[in-house]
This record gives structure tokens, C-alpha cells and sequence, in this order.
């Protein structure tokens, strides 16, 4: 375990409104990892949702999108398809839909787009926690163009790590922890503190049932923090 921080104490957290030309649009930092997360309305439904002719739209539809750019890695990360990339920007998308009713959204398709700007481990996570600030910040944007009429954001969501490095249970796994884990764990978790999805490995070992609680325990302390964060920068 790293002397700098205790087992229990997430990285320092920042969420900040960033300029582009993207209605929602913020960086996220957790320690040295920066994420660039952007959303952006758009009118094509997949193909499931789309009404058929002469029907109103019935639902609207969240989705993302993952990137690590080139100089976000010591080593320069290859542009072009990556399954890492489609597996990590699939979840985003199950977490944030999380977030909102889409019913009450019907016609509306949001994208959350996360780019990761400096990786240091916890890159997932922190995309969902600064997706969904940009998400909200979309909804309110279309909200204002009547694009939406009501309000579907049900409330936030954040993801956090958590491990086993040297024995030791901890939370919020930079690179040097996260190489280092044992068990290696990634948990989302919505504001009444409920899960969304855990995902959960034995990199070099298995683990107990009291590991186990005492991961999610930790990740549920780290998680009212993340959500305390968003508050204040959705306001």
C-alpha cells in the first residue's frame, strides 16, 4: 500500500466546466488522472426506439463513448479500434442510463463522450464520475432549447476502484496500487447508494466474503464524497 494516502482515502477530486463546444463539458481530475467528458443531444434514436411512422417517440436513449488519447500514456496509445476501449465505454453507458428516466426524454439521444487526457489508473471511473456532470449539464441545455420538457435525472451517479495491494483493503487504485492489486475491483454505485455494478477480478489471488464487504464499504464512503463533488459542480 502507498504511504501517501491512507487505505480508506480516495485520491483528491475535481470537477471543473471545460470549453468546448459541447453544451455539457467538463474535466474531471482524480489524482493525476484527467478525463475530458463531453455530451451532446442528438435527434437519432437507435434503431429499437425509433417510432414507427406517424408515432411519437416513446423514449429517449443515453449512450458513451471511450478514448484514451495518444500522450494520456507514457508510451504513446495507438489511435484507431481497441476492445479495452468498447468494453469500458459499454459500461459508462449501462452506468449513466442509471442516472436519468428516459422516458421522460422521448426522442432525445444523449452522448457522453470521455476522453482520457492523463491516465494514472481509475480512468473508467472517473469517466462516469465526470459523465455524469456533463450528462446533467446537456439535460439542462436541451431543458432550455424545450428539447426536453421535463426533468429525467433521477440523481447522480460516481464509480470508484477498490483492492487488495499487499493484503491491505483500499480505495481508489492509481497505477502503482492498481499493478501491484491482488484483487481489483471497479463498483458504481447512484446517490440512495445503491449498486449499479460491481465488477470484481483476482488478479493473483482469490478473495473472502469479508474482503468482499469491506470493498464495498469502502466504496460506498468513497462514493457519497464523488456525489458531494457532482452536486457542487452541476449547481
Amino acid at each position: 500500500m502507498s504511504s501517501k494516502r491512507r487505505p480508506d482515502q480516495p485520491r483528491p477530486t475535481r470537477i471543473e466546466p471545460f470549453p468546448t463546444a459541447s453544451p455539457g463539458s467538463v474535466v474531471i481530475t482524480q489524482g493525476k488522472t484527467r478525463v475530458l467528458c463531453t455530451a451532446n443531444v442528438d435527434a437519432d434514436l437507435p434503431g429499437w426506439l425509433r417510432p414507427r411512422p406517424g408515432e411519437p417517440p416513446k423514449s429517449g436513449w443515453v449512450t458513451a463513448e471511450y478514448s484514451m488519447l495518444p500522450g494520456s500514456t507514457p508510451q504513446r496509445k495507438k489511435r484507431g479500434p481497441d476492445g479495452r476501449a468498447t468494453e469500458i465505454q459499454r459500461l459508462i453507458g449501462r452506468v449513466l442510463r442509471a442516472s436519468v428516466d428516459m422516458d421522460k426524454m422521448p426522442g432525445v439521444s444523449i452522448t457522453v463522450d470521455c476522453d482520457v487526457l492523463h491516465a494514472d489508473g481509475g480512468t473508467r471511473t472517473a469517466s462516469i464520475t465526470g459523465g455524469f456532470v456533463a450528462l446533467a449539464r446537456c439535460i439542462r441545455h436541451a431543458r432550455g432549447k424545450g428539447l426536453i420538457k421535463g426533468d429525467p435525472v433521477i440523481g447522480p451517479v460516481a464509480a470508484i476502484s477498490v483492492g487488495v495491494v499487499d493484503g491491505v483493503s483500499c480505495v481508489d487504485l492509481d497505477y502503482d496500487l492498481d499493478s501491484r492489486a491482488d484483487v481489483d475491483m471497479n463498483v458504481a454505485i447512484d446517490h440512495r447508494g445503491r449498486f449499479i455494478e460491481v465488477q470484481g477480478t483476482g488478479e493473483r489471488t482469490t478473495f473472502t466474503r469479508p474482503q468482499l464487504d469491506r470493498l464495498l464499504d469502502l466504496a460506498l464512503s468513497a462514493s457519497k464524497k464523488l456525489i458531494a463533488v457532482q452536486r457542487r459542480a452541476v449547481r
